[in-house]
């Protein structure tokens, strides 16, 4: 065989091969996938979203109305911290006069539920007896519970039916970084990352819904976002942790606290002198010349605005 044909020969099976090869690379998705595996996902999980919304307004109820004195508490914590936070946007006298107020009333106890009960050596309360605290715990509780099972139930089914389906290719490029998020169950290396299994098109589901969810059934909606729903997935260990809750605030440590803070804040009015700020900032001279006097060698002197509207009192006193 001549070297010309064999050339010709070798470069058009090279390139039948690599076009062979190219082909093989390509993925074509059954359109059963799309109409059995991907819709079906995202509307059940779609429709159990609405169903745990309404079941969780069921099981809770109204939510009751906070008593007054544990409002009154915290909006007096808040005022004494509110003080400090804007302390030099109000004069010194009417800031004394409110540190003195808050001071005084934190010091006696006069924004406590319970301002006659003892403040020292008596034992936090038992929040397990405390009706409040306890049905507080199961509203927690039960709400844990309707995020918990039906993204569990959801989860077997898709790894009972659909384990290891490739249901969608993402349309934009993306790093091999990607590839154990998006293909989950799917161990293929070879596999471009843009490809999603169905178990991972299940968590783009779970972390993307809360905006349809808000679209239907507004801001606060029980149907929970992303990153709650896999808080409660994983929320056994949080369940066992609900049976030794947190001992309840004493507010009477915390108004001593913050009336310690009041005591050592201390006072700048930002309006100090303000007029001759203003004064300085648009380029006007902020002082006006004294009388010449023959004895003194330093004639000029410079008087501040105050020192001019004093002097001026005083002119009007004398005539």
């Amino acid at each position: 065989m001549p070297s010309g044909v064999f050339a010709r020969h070798f470069c058009t099976s090279l390139h039948l091969t690599m076009a062979t090869l190219g082909e093989a690379k390509q993925m074509i998705l059954d359109p059963a996938i799309r109409d059995w595996v991907l819709l079906p996902i995202m509307v059940v999980m779609l429709l159990v979203g609405v169903l745990r919304h309404h079941i969780t307004v069921l099981i809770t109820g109204t939510p009751k109305k906070p008593q007054l004195k544990a409002v009154r508490e915290s909006k007096a914590l808040m005022r004494g911290s509110q003080l400090r936070a804007f302390r030099n946007a109000i004069p010194p006298h009417a800031f004394s006069s409110r540190k003195a107020f808050l001071t005084e009333a934190y010091d006696q106890g006069k924004y406590l539920k319970n301002p006659n009960a003892p403040k020292e050596g008596v034992p936090a309360p038992n929040p397990m007896t405390d009706p409040d605290m306890m049905e507080g715990m199961m509203e927690g509780m039960k709400k844990q519970v309707t995020n918990m099972v039906p993204q569990m139930l959801i989860m077997g089914w898709i790894n009972f039916f659909f384990q290891g389906f490739v249901v969608i290719k993402l349309p934009f490029p993306l790093t091999l970084r990607f590839k154990s998020m998006l293909q989950s169950g799917v161990d293929t290396r070879d596999m471009d990352v843009t490809w999603v299994s169905s178990l991972s098109w299940y968590f783009l589901n779970l972390f993307g819904l809360s905006s349809v969810f808000t679209l239907i059934l507004g801001d606060n909606n029980a149907a929970g976002a992303g990153v709650n729903d896999m808080a409660a997935m994983g929320g056994m260990a949080g369940m066992a942790s609900m049976a030794t809750p947190g001992q309840p605030q004493d507010f009477n440590k915390i108004f001593m606290a913050e009336k310690e803070n009041l005591m050592i804040t201390s006072h700048d009015w930002e309006l100090e002198s303000i007029e001759e700020k203003v004064l300085r900032k648009y380029g006007k001279s902020t002082g006006i010349t004294a009388s010449k006097t023959p004895k003194s060698p330093e004639i000029k002197k410079e008087l501040t605005v105050k020192d001019k509207i004093k002097a001026a009192q005083k002119a009007k006193k004398r005539s």
